[in-house]
């Protein structure tokens, strides 16, 4: 296993709308995955190299827009498509409740991942979250919660 920067599974950047809002749990939360202090680990499997079925996983600090450690965003992706995406799930984790996401992340491009529930205070928690890469080893995950 070797360790390589999260920016593999990263998305370009995009504009966030003039809507958004730094509330916890409200529409358009920013959080920031800090990808600098703990990177994705591939397990490099079939072919060698970037290959179907490699997988990455990660666990990184994760905080809000001033940059005050606010929970962790853990996960995991499964290469699907060599190029092109990745299946992914990953959970935000909180200190009250948590929010998990699930769905294909694009190596270029915007996606935009389900929610696809929550524990806690984000029981019942759906939509969808945008991440976006920094380009400085962070990524910004905006939340649009329809709960």
């Amino acid at each position: 296993m070797k360790a390589i920067p999260l920016s593999v599974i990263s998305l370009l950047a995009t504009p966030l709308p003039s809507t958004a809002t730094a509330e916890p749990g409200g529409p358009g939360w920013t959080t920031i995955a800090d990808a600098r202090v703990s990177t994705a680990q591939v397990v490099d499997l079939g072919e060698p190299g970037d290959s179907t079925g490699d997988l990455l996983t990660f666990d990184q600090p994760l905080l809000n827009a001033a940059g005050e450690t606010i929970g962790t965003n853990s996960g995991f992706c499964v290469r699907t498509r060599v190029g092109h995406s990745y299946q992914c799930q990953w959970t935000l984790t909180l200190p009250d409740g948590t929010i998990q996401v699930a769905g294909r992340e694009f190596d270029e491009g915007a996606s935009m991942i389900p929610i696809v529930g929550g524990t806690g205070d984000y029981a019942g928690a759906a939509g969808e979250m945008q991440t976006v890469n920094n380009g400085d080893g962070t990524f910004t995950q905006t939340l649009y919660l329809t709960k």
